[in-house]
């Protein structure tokens, strides 16, 4: 018997390994260093809302298989928060979808909606999921870069209109910013709406940090632009805002025939999840406003504490407007690879943070930038700050 002769990974995937996430997480985990690297919350969310779901798991809803859309109390939540907080409205029986998080929105609206050989605009940075469902779904990935200017990212809109060609297909779209903490404003929003209608675009939303924005800044999503209500999926989900993560439970909402679209792909992919899950998410989508203020203006002091903690260190801090992180330059301290640097600091402070390479199309474009996530509770963060100081010995 011989050997395979070909690679088992189809050449679409090629490139990508195990997630970055996974790795640093693994030596967080191997060195016990605090992990500000993953964005997930190191306390739950509610305590009704997880309540509800045992509940839910007690009382047999959701223990079996759920409805392929998702559970009609959900669903009508969902299209309930979209009326209530953006003046947006969709039938919760044909326009919103359930899914497993927004990563499998993401996964299900790029297969459904690219042909192989299209061409999908990007933020850069970008989640990596963005990079691979691309991938998978056959298309060719065109980056827009964010650029650091006066202590933040910003969007150069030329450099968007530039990017368009006959064989762009769709923009998908992140804001809040992940990992920049960008939030784009009514005047930038406005103009890739503009682009989209007079080009014929569909745009891709990933705005599952919707209610994480901080200084002032106002997410507005893209739907609610002119002409753009009917050629956008608006993808979001409960882990960001109730710090249940595990849960896994995030939604689609767009235009009946894009929500058929990617409903079509989805049902290939998880089929249906979380269904005791999906009921206390329908519960905590009506918490009332105090919850999602308390909520944020707690993440905002956890900002700047780590925010400040890392100047302190010696990083150059980009301040985020909005999401769990806070993107940092290492080239004050003396650092230059961002990888290299992110691989030795467990063992030089006992911390985890991601390198922003790992997020560009060229990783040399984003060669000095770390990612930290200030989810934590003060107390870890107040470890890590003093733990951080070290390098500015």
């Amino acid at each position: 018997m011989t050997g395979m002769t070909r690679p088992p990974l189809n050449r679409r995937l090629a490139g990508f390994g195990t997630t970055i996430f996974a790795e640093m997480s693994a030596l967080a985990a191997r060195t016990g260093a605090i992990n500000l690297g993953q964005g997930f919350p190191d306390t739950d969310g509610p305590e009704e809302i997880r309540e509800a779901a045992v509940r839910a798991l007690r009382d047999g809803r959701g223990n079996q298989y759920p409805p392929g859309p998702g559970v009609p109390e959900l669903r009508t939540a969902i299209a309930d928060h979209q009326r209530r907080r953006y003046g947006l409205e969709y039938d919760p029986d044909t326009e919103v979808l359930v899914t497993a998080g927004a990563t499998e929105g993401i996964a299900a609206a790029l297969l459904a909606l690219v042909e192989p050989g299209d061409e999908v605009i990007a933020l850069e940075p970008y989640y990596d999921s963005y990079a691979a469902c691309v991938a998978m779904a056959g298309g060719t990935r065109v980056p827009v870069t964010l650029r650091p200017h006066e202590g933040s990212y910003v969007l150069d809109l030329d450099e968007l209109r530039a990017a368009v060609t006959d064989r762009t297909r769709l923009i998908l779209l992140n804001t809040p910013h992940n990992p920049t903490g960008t939030v784009l404003t009514r005047a930038e929003l406005a103009a890739v709406a503009e682009l989209a209608v007079e080009r014929d675009l569909l745009v891709v939303t990933d705005e599952v940090y919707e209610h994480l924005v901080f200084d002032g800044a106002e997410h507005v999503p893209l739907a609610t632009f002119p002409g753009m209500r009917e050629r956008t999926v608006t993808l979001s989900s409960s882990g960001k805002t109730f710090s249940f993560t595990g849960w896994k439970v995030g939604w689609a909402v767009a235009d009946a025939p894009l929500i058929a679209a990617v409903r079509t792909a989805k049902q290939y992919l998880t089929y249906v999840s979380a269904g005791p899950f999906q009921y206390a998410i329908a519960e905590a989508l009506r918490l009332p406003d105090a919850y999602f203020d308390g909520f944020r203006a707690d993440l905002r002091r956890r900002r700047d504490l780590l925010g400040d903690g890392l100047r302190a260190a010696g990083f150059e801090v980009y301040v985020p407007r909005g999401t769990y992180f806070i993107t940092t330059d290492i080239t004050p301290l003396g650092e230059e690879d961002a990888h290299a640097f992110c691989r030795s600091l467990p063992e030089r402070c006992g911390v985890v943070a991601i390198p922003n390479s790992v997020f560009y199309d060229d990783p040399a474009t984003g060669r000095g930038q770390v990612r930290f996530t200030f989810c934590k509770r003060k107390e870890v963060l107040d470890e890590a700050v003093a733990r951080l100081q070290r390098l500015a010995l």
